[in-house]
């Protein structure tokens, strides 16, 4: 007698249900959603019923202050302290991020919109100021001088402290010693350096000793001496972040260090190389004082930097938005905002260049390995063509000798 167990029912075959992995819940979003709603109506029975104060911003600093109690109270009734105290933290840095991002539009929409009239003019771009006067109106005058002073200062400083920034750079981080450790000590405090003092370094060493006069070149010796420590700083942090261990690789496979250095921490390190010469370029392209110092002031285009003064962006909008006419302060504010496109174009470019990925090649590149690899095949089908021919001819072990070759008795036998 076989006994046996009776079989269970299969279970439903029920759809696969996706787990979430986002940590954002609805019970956030309500929370957040009261204790806002809940800060504004406080902060205005505050600001209406309870207490004689006024004003926009002590309004937002009440309301901001309340929001974050009221969040932290509402949150504690369903979560453990950490959670809490995290949760807070989460809302103080995002809100002071968007914050940041609320400054950062206003100053630029304040800009544009200050500058609307100047900008709508075509002439505002390829003339200078040499014909207008106070009371001329925005049909006449420009802003080309600034616009090429600036361009050739700024370029004469990327080609100064560019690669002397990257020298230093991977000087400090390479080739530790006595030397690197003072010489980075000294970079460190050149970071603080006020801008009016290197104005007035290459001022008296450069114009006064040396006798170069006011000048373009002068000013960019100037806005150099700003951005080479910027750039030297954080060109030395990003490469300090390459692994040691692909420079042990190259080492191990016999490269020396320069070519270890040149091949393999530099291409790595290139996205925050060119991070450090946007950080460089940031801070000298919108220097006012040094180049007032070194370049002084001329309304008209001045195309040679070596000689005669010359005007950048910065120091044309400080000079036209201190005038007392509405025009010449629409043009300050255009060329202020000439000069954050011109920033802006500066950057896209400097990350098309050099912000991609290690080991990620460009279009010019990848057509360059192509044509390099099919040359290769050609060349390797070429020698494999020469190899079999010369395999198909007869050698001289195959050719018959004198004591092979049939008499006459055995030819006719």
């Amino acid at each position: 007698m076989t006994t046996t167990l009776p079989r269970t029912p299969a279970e439903p075959v029920t759809p696969e249900v996706r787990r979430a992995t986002t940590t954002a819940r609805r019970t956030d979003f309500l929370a957040l959603l009261g204790a806002a709603f809940s800060a504004v109506s406080l902060a205005a029975v505050v600001f209406t019923q309870l207490a004689p104060f006024d004003g926009a911003l002590g309004f937002v600093v009440v309301s901001y202050v309340a929001f974050l109690g009221i969040y932290a109270l509402l949150v504690s009734l369903d979560e453990s302290g950490p959670a809490v105290r995290d949760r807070l933290a989460g809302v103080v840095v995002h809100s002071l991020a968007f914050l940041m991002l609320v400054a950062l539009v206003v100053v630029v929409a304040f800009t544009f919109w200050r500058g609307r009239e100047a900008l709508s003019h075509g002439n505002f771009y390829y003339e200078d100021m040499s014909l207008a006067g106070p009371l001329q109106p925005l049909d006449i005058g420009g802003i080309r001088h600034a616009m090429i002073g600036t361009l050739e200062q700024i370029g004469i400083a990327l080609a100064i402290t560019v690669p002397l920034g990257i020298i230093a750079a991977v000087f400090l981080s390479e080739l530790p010693g006595a030397f690197s450790r003072f010489v980075r000590t000294i970079v460190e405090a050149m970071t603080a350096l006020p801008s009016i003092v290197a104005g007035l370094f290459v001022y008296g060493t450069v114009i006064l000793t040396l006798g170069v006069p006011l000048s373009g070149f002068a000013a960019a010796l100037a806005i150099s001496v700003m951005m080479l420590p910027i750039i030297i700083r954080a060109a030395d942090v990003v490469i300090r972040l390459v692994p040691g261990s692909l420079r042990e690789a190259s080492l191990a496979l016999g490269a020396s260090q320069w070519r270890t250095i040149w091949h393999v921490v530099l291409p790595t390190a290139r996205s925050g190389i060119t991070t450090a010469i946007i950080l460089g370029t940031a801070r000298g392209i919108g220097e006012t004082s040094p180049v007032l110092l070194t370049a002084g002031f001329t309304a008209i285009t001045n195309v040679d930097p070596r000689v005669n003064p010359q005007v950048s962006l910065p120091l044309a909008t400080f000079d036209l938005v201190r005038r007392p006419d509405a025009n010449m302060i629409a043009r300050g504010f255009g060329a202020a905002a000439v000069l954050m496109i011109l920033v802006l174009l500066l950057f896209v470019l400097a990350r098309l260049i050099g912000g991609r990925v290690p080991g990620q090649l460009s279009r010019g590149q990848r057509r360059r390995r192509t044509r390099a690899s099919r040359r290769d095949a050609r060349r390797f089908a070429d020698r494999d063509r020469a190899r079999r021919a010369y395999a198909d001819q007869p050698t001289a072990a195959d050719q018959p000798t004198a004591g092979d070759q049939p008499t006459a008795g055995e030819l006719s036998t």
